[in-house]
């Protein structure tokens, strides 16, 4: 594939054993981009002070995002919470790989998007440290549990990739109240600064839609969904969730409607 201008990239959680490494391998192989932007938890120090998982596939995930910025590429670094010991060094080139807190970024078509993590908006991470590590535990419950039901769809020869943790996401209202505060404050934040929207990561959940007229980008993750935007070079932005599971053949999702023609949910 011809490279794309962009890459928007979040919640990878390097170290950890939900980290979904091969296919973030076959993704990055398949879009090279000038620029790649990743929007925190990219590693899970949280995680990793528990235990840890350090697979070959993410470390050479480490050293294909290193050969990128070596090559020319921009690549930048915007620390999230789960790797939050790396704010301090914000300003500074490890590797040719910029660190910033937050960024603003203009695509090719003009518009200019807020670039941060996001855990800034989520109250509960700000204010009550330990319900947000007992979350994280739950979190990687459900994943533990998702990788078995994964195993026994395959022996019953059901198709596709299902998502637990994503289930119980639509299901309890009290976790779909937090993603819509979380994505009313995002939207606030941007349209305080003056842009035209923001693109961040944090809650697992990917989208890329309008809100009282701003866009709300969300990269979603790399644990649960694989999922990333793309800008094109005409500065048109794609939500692509990256399905494929073996090295034979390939194969994305069908792509959303460009953002344009996006219009914010009920």
């Amino acid at each position: 594939m011809p490279k794309v201008r962009s890459l928007f990239l979040s919640d990878i959680h390097l170290g950890t054993r939900a980290c979904q490494a091969d296919r973030l391998l076959d993704f990055l192989r398949e879009y090279p981009a000038d620029n790649t932007f990743l929007i925190g938890d990219i590693v899970d120090f949280w995680a990793m002070s528990r235990s840890i998982c350090w697979t070959r596939a993410q470390n050479t995930v480490v050293q294909k995002l290193l050969r990128r910025a070596r090559s020319g590429d921009r690549v930048v670094f915007i620390p999230g919470n789960h790797d939050e010991v790396l704010r301090e060094y914000c300003g500074i080139v490890f590797g040719d790989i910029e660190v910033a807190d937050e960024m603003v970024h203009e695509t090719a078509a003009g518009k200019r998007y807020l670039l941060i993590h996001g855990d800034q908006f989520d109250q509960v991470t700000r204010h009550h440290r330990w319900v947000a590590v007992l979350g994280d535990k739950a979190y990687d419950l459900l994943v533990s549990l998702n990788h078995w039901l994964s195993w026994g769809r395959r022996k019953l020869g059901l198709a596709g990739y299902w998502s637990l943790a994503g289930y119980a996401k639509r299901r309890v209202k009290t976790a779909l109240n937090f993603i819509f505060d979380f994505e009313t404050s995002a939207v606030h934040h941007a349209r305080e600064r003056g842009l035209d929207g923001v693109i961040c990561g944090h809650i697992h959940w990917a989208t890329l839609r309008q809100i009282d007229g701003l866009d709300y980008i969300n990269c979603g993750d790399w644990v649960d969904s694989c999922t990333a935007i793309v800008e094109h070079g005409d500065g048109r932005l794609e939500l692509v969730t990256w399905t494929a599971s073996s090295p034979a053949p390939r194969q994305l999702a069908a792509p959303v409607e460009p953002l344009a023609n996006e219009t914010a949910e009920a």
